[in-house]
């Protein structure tokens, strides 16, 4: 599992309480575009509406040898899920704070996939918390390094 496009802010703002695999569904040009790494989701996020689950703010640079025909690059995408996934997205985006947040673009048998989790967002104290714990393992480790060059 390759990953195309990464959400890098998602796991910064985000509490992440439960995650999804859907389907994307993409245009020719879209599809050619993604296999040149040419995406980005930093931005982007997804809405239950009528019964589909759509994602929105997705970049995806238009072909490079696209014509008339190219696509739209934020245009909205429609996300291939089960009936009963959607209901139970519906049900945990229901509760205050919480957002449908894409992780990841990434192929699956050569078709792409987004993996799509539910979060709640951060405060600020949460995000200086993750920094000092991620620092303190980078330290401990660099001192491991360190013993373990002196032997």
């Amino acid at each position: 599992m390759a990953d195309i496009v990464t959400n890098h802010k998602a796991r910064r703002d985000y509490h992440i309480l439960e995650t999804f695999e859907a389907g994307l569904v993409l245009r020719g040009t879209e599809v050619k575009s993604l296999r040149a790494g040419k995406g980005q989701l930093s931005d982007a996020f997804a809405r239950v509406e009528k019964d589909e689950v759509w994602l929105y703010n997705a970049h995806i640079d238009e072909y490079s040898h696209g014509n008339l025909q190219n696509h739209e690059p934020k245009a909205p995408r429609k996300l291939l899920l089960h009936k009963s996934e959607i209901r139970k997205l519906f049900g945990l985006v229901a509760v205050k704070g919480n957002a449908l947040i894409p992780l990841a673009l990434y192929w699956k048998n050569g078709k792409v996939k987004v993996s799509l989790a539910v979060g709640k967002g951060k405060q600020q104290f949460d995000k200086r918390e993750d920094l000092k714990k991620r620092e303190s393992a980078l330290d401990m480790k660099r001192a491991t390094m360190k013993w373990k060059k002196g032997r």
